[in-house]
């Protein structure tokens, strides 16, 4: 800064001034350290805190747009905070604090705790309440330490328990029936404890789904739930923070109205997440059609303004902003003759398609209104952020027309949105396969993915089923999540010659094809899965235990899937569960199976395949016609041999008939 007495740093706290920084010439260009205290009268619950350049070079005209002008704020800026957690009375109403707090972004970590150790509708409790936790902390992330037997030594937990059980530190109230409670902690522990109570375990799962599904009806320090109808099954699709695949859907259903509107020309993008069914058959298609209707701010001479789309950050499309037309003869001057008020906003309508593999389970629309910044020049006086942009709430977007069809295993779509499980949002198609006598870290892992689970559909899992090996028989027209490791989980040797992995507890065998040689983005090539035959079963004995992720189909029921998370206690358990929360690990689980080592993943495949969904027999035959064109070929000469001899035969009947005549 030339005009150091003239220019200044401004550190807003909600648009309130907390500090100004004096900008000394000596300093510019290298990196200064300042402390600024804030007031806590503007802090609020929650808080934008803005640092707002004032910059001169001279005392003469100025270039708002000048590169003298500039500032850098460090990464290695830091703010400290000091406050004391206030007692609150134990509530209800107050659900879901204190257990989740919506202003804290950082990881919810939430011990769940059972009085002994919990059956599997106890733990079908559990898991829906995690997933209700789950869904609220969203991309935050969460984890559900278990403990049997003993609560922590402080803070917030949430504890499952029947009538009669006892646990230490904790007052248990009488169980009259499904109950959910909350009560503050003994001295000197600190936090509260959100108790679901009941005489058996199907009261207890009532209660845990009358907690998830009807939380804002609580009040008090207990309730008993008296009656709890579900008057609607769920149906496919149907997960409330999924995009609609029946029906075009209005922007409007997404987001706010108010977050569909910019102004400046430094407004950032309009953006909208798009949780898209990763099932969606978009093969030899535009994309998904945008219906968009904007309006912008006319520009005053033709200049390169646009309206950007983009989805992920990938370009789309770009749509110009017209300006005022400058003909003499054009309307807008023939109405000014007359007098007539002419509008400085335009309305505009187009449609957009968006590329099929931009789409993904977890894609995010941005529309950016790029406005030209004119060329003032010096003594023009400061720019004036006179322009605005719009995008209509009834601008749609429409996946009606693609069917549900998909090669699977897939295991991108499960690290993504818990596919195929999520497909009903209740998980009442899912059973958990749990190993045999688990223990405290295979519960973490179920809460941990039922968590996940919510968080994708935004639905708690009321429906799923929790059972043991002996019994997965009985839950063949299921999709099966299988948790364990070698040695414990006995469906990794029933199951020896349908998945690409198995165990015996001591020698682990792995199938593969050629597919681990190809190219990184082998997986999800121009037409989707590839496929190749196996080539090789290596079995090798290893003195440690590796976390895994495997899918494959049912043995049991066609169509049906199985996806297997394969640990063993201690470091491969904790690694398989950071790897399902990291989202720079997330996108590197793909293929039919991962091996993960730390923050990296190896995937590899047996090279086979199955499909769910369904196509229509045109749209089908063209598809594999598609990947086999010898048999187009075949095709075609079987229908010319078809048709000459039906003209041959029609040809002869004329012939004959003419010759009889």
């Amino acid at each position: 800064m030339r005009l150091p007495e003239l220019s200044q740093l401004k550190v807003l706290v909600n648009g309130e001034v907390a500090a100004t920084l004096p900008l000394p010439q000596a300093q510019a260009g290298v990196t200064v350290a300042r402390d600024v205290s804030l007031d806590p009268r503007f802090i609020t619950e929650f808080n934008h805190l803005n640092v707002q350049l004032i910059g001169h070079y001279t005392r003469r005209c100025e270039d708002p747009a000048n590169s003298a002008l500039w500032a850098t704020v460090s990464n290695a800026s830091s703010l400290d905070l000091t406050y004391a957690s206030l007692p609150t009375k134990p509530d209800l109403a107050a659900l879901p604090q204190p257990f989740f707090d919506r202003r804290d972004v950082r990881r919810l970590e939430l011990p769940f705790v059972f009085a002994g150790k919990p059956d599997m509708q106890t733990l079908a409790a559990a898991g829906a309440v995690a997933s209700w936790f789950g869904s609220l902390a969203g991309y935050r992330g969460a984890i559900f330490p278990a403990q049997v037997g003993s609560v922590p030594l402080s803070g917030d937990a949430v504890v499952f328990a029947l009538a009669g059980s006892h646990l230490d530190g904790v007052p248990l109230p009488d169980v009259p029936g499904p109950t959910i409670a909350v009560a503050p902690r003994t001295e000197p522990a600190r936090g509260q404890l959100l108790l679901v109570l009941g005489r058996n375990g199907e009261e207890l799962r009532a209660a845990a789904n009358a907690l998830a599904l009807g939380q804002n009806t609580l009040s008090g320090t207990s309730a008993t739930v008296s009656q709890l109808t579900t008057l609607k099954p769920r149906v496919p699709y149907d997960a409330p923070n999924w995009l609609p695949s029946n029906r075009p859907v209005r922007f409007g259903e997404l987001t706010e109205e108010r977050a569909l509107s910019v102004a400046g020309y430094d407004a950032g993008p309009i953006a909208l997440n798009l949780h898209v069914p990763p099932d969606l058959f978009m093969w030899n298609s535009q994309g998904a059609p945008l219906d968009l209707r904007y309006r912008y701010t006319v520009r005053p001479h033709p200049d390169r303004s646009s309206l950007n789309i983009s989805v992920n950050r990938n370009f789309v499309q770009a749509l110009q902003i017209p300006a005022v037309d400058p003909s003499r003869f054009g309307l807008s001057r023939v109405l000014g003759r007359f007098g007539a008020e002419l509008s400085s906003t335009g309305v505009g309508r187009r449609v957009v398609h968006v590329p099929p593999l931009l789409l993904t389970p977890r894609a995010q629309l941005q529309m950016h209104f790029f406005y030209d910044v004119p060329n003032t020049g010096e003594c023009a006086g400061r720019l004036l952020q006179n322009v605005e942009g719009s995008i209509d709430p009834d601008s749609t977007i429409d996946l009606s027309s693609f069917p549900h069809y998909m090669a699977l295993p897939d295991l991108a779509a499960f690290a993504n949105s818990g596919f195929p499980f999520s497909r009903i949002a209740d998980l009442s198609e899912t059973a958990v396969i749990l190993p045999d006598d688990p223990s405290p870290g295979d519960y973490s892992l179920f809460l941990l993915t039922m968590g996940r689970m919510g968080e994708s559909t935004g639905y708690p899992v009321t429906g799923v089923t929790v059972a043991g090996a002996a019994d997965v028989d009985r839950y063949a027209d299921k999709d099966l999540l299988m948790l364990g490791g070698p040695g414990r989980q006995p469906l990794l040797q029933r199951w020896v010659k349908s998945m690409p992995f198995s165990s015996d507890g001591d020698t682990s065998t792995f199938t593969l094809s050629d597919l681990v040689f190809r190219l990184v983005d082998w997986w999800h090539g121009p037409r989707g899965l590839e496929r190749a035959p196996a080539r090789a079963d290596l079995s090798l004995v290893s003195t440690g235990g590796s976390a895994l992720i495997t899918g494959f189909e049912s043995p049991l029921r066609r169509g049906r899937s199985v996806v297997a998370l394969i640990s063993a206690p201690g470091g491969s358990e904790a690694e398989l569960n950071s790897a399902l929360l990291d989202a720079d690990v997330l996108p590197q689980i793909q293929g039919a199976m991962g091996v993960i080592h730390g923050r990296s993943v190896t995937v590899t495949s047996n090279g086979e395949t199955y499909y769910i969904g369904a196509l229509s027999p045109i749209e089908y035959l063209r598809w594999v016609l598609s990947y086999h064109p010898l048999l187009l070929v075949l095709g075609g000469v079987f229908a010319a041999i078809v048709i000459a001899a039906l003209f041959y035969r029609i040809l002869r009947a004329i012939a004959a008939r003419r010759l009889k005549d």
